[in-house]
């Protein structure tokens, strides 16, 4: 294997892409393409429709949550819009198992088990694996033999968990995303009731209360055709495929998930290409100078969506020079 078609988080912003992409080649491979998630398992649901069909991908990992508003068919897609939060998933429920699971037996024993370092980690593969069952059965054992010990010797872990105790500890997480899914459907040109399909994606999404919320809010059952760990991988390939030529040629629009601007005065964010825009994509405004005979202004490129350029992504500064001396306000850059 010496290249690559590698997927990320739709809501990754530059930085994060380009480290992804800096890891395959230090892996000794030639990265062809970076794809965000949700518009490769768009690929692998809409390759070969013919029929136009709105659809949405919910995409819950297990520590990114993304979902992309997509318009499918005759060998096109689109991405209307996308929204997401690179610090929510499987993950934060997990955490949330642990607490419960270390509380419940400082309650009958009195001991913390979770300053000790090895406890931990077995209490977290237990809440891994207590969470995996609870998506098929109603209560889970969770047992975990030899977790510390005191004077008077060993001590055994050994209790139940409920699926409802584990759907009250996910659900913030779970309307988080819901959230999320609104958003993005706002920001789209379609409403809830346009949307055909919704395409579920990541491990996570196989938690019975996930499909009900999911369920809840678009009136109908989402499209669990695909496996929701495999469908990034196959449309990945159908990436691959179309860009070596072994496949018919599909067209990606694809847009771009926070908002690119530059520092103006008084250290503000100006956007110049707002979230949501199809790339690749070009903009340009006219600025002026802030002070009085200026020859040169430091570019600053920020990503993100807020008011000061502090609080945004950095992605790079450069100096334009060679302005003719003159008062300021006059030149005009562009």
């Amino acid at each position: 294997i010496t290249g690559a078609v590698i997927t990320v988080p739709a809501y990754f912003n530059d930085a994060q892409r380009k480290a992804t992409k800096d890891a395959g080649e230090i892996a000794g491979l030639e990265v062809h393409r970076i794809i965000n998630e949700p518009t490769a398992a768009a690929l692998a649901y809409g390759f070969n429709k013919k029929k136009n069909e709105q659809i949405v991908v919910y995409d819950f990992g297990g520590g990114t949550f993304d979902v992309s508003v997509l318009e499918v068919g005759d060998d096109v897609i689109e991405v209307k819009s996308t929204d997401g939060n690179s610090h929510l998933g499987g993950e934060d429920i997990d955490q949330r198992i642990i607490e419960w699971i270390a509380n419940e037996y400082k309650k009958e024993t009195g001991i913390d088990v979770t300053s000790d370092m090895l406890a931990l980690q077995r209490l977290k593969e237990a809440a891994e694996k207590a969470k995996h069952e609870l998506s098929t059965t109603l209560e889970s054992e969770i047992n975990i033999p030899f977790i510390t010990s005191d004077a008077s010797g060993p001590k055994h872990l050994l209790m139940k968990m409920t699926r409802a105790t584990l759907e009250s500890l996910a659900q913030e997480f779970i309307d988080q995303s819901i959230e999320i899914t609104k958003r993005a459907i706002a920001a789209s040109p379609f409403k809830i009731e346009d949307i055909d399909e919704v395409i579920l994606v990541g491990g996570q999404t196989r938690m019975p209360a996930i499909v009900e919320a999911v369920k809840k809010l678009f009136g109908k059952e989402p499209n669990r055709s695909i496996n929701p760990d495999e469908v990034v991988a196959m449309g990945a390939a159908v990436q691959a495929g179309v860009l070596q030529g072994d496949v018919r040629d599909v067209l990606l629009l694809d847009v771009i998930p926070l908002s690119l601007g530059i520092e103006t005065l008084g250290g503000v964010s100006t956007k110049l290409v707002e979230r949501n825009t199809t790339i690749p994509s070009s903009k340009s405004q006219i600025f002026s100078t802030a002070a009085d005979n200026q020859t040169s202004v430091e570019i600053h490129i920020v990503q993100g969506e807020r008011p000061m350029a502090t609080d945004n992504k950095s992605l790079g500064r450069f100096i334009l020079d060679g302005i003719p001396p003159a008062p300021r306000g006059v030149p005009q850059i562009e």
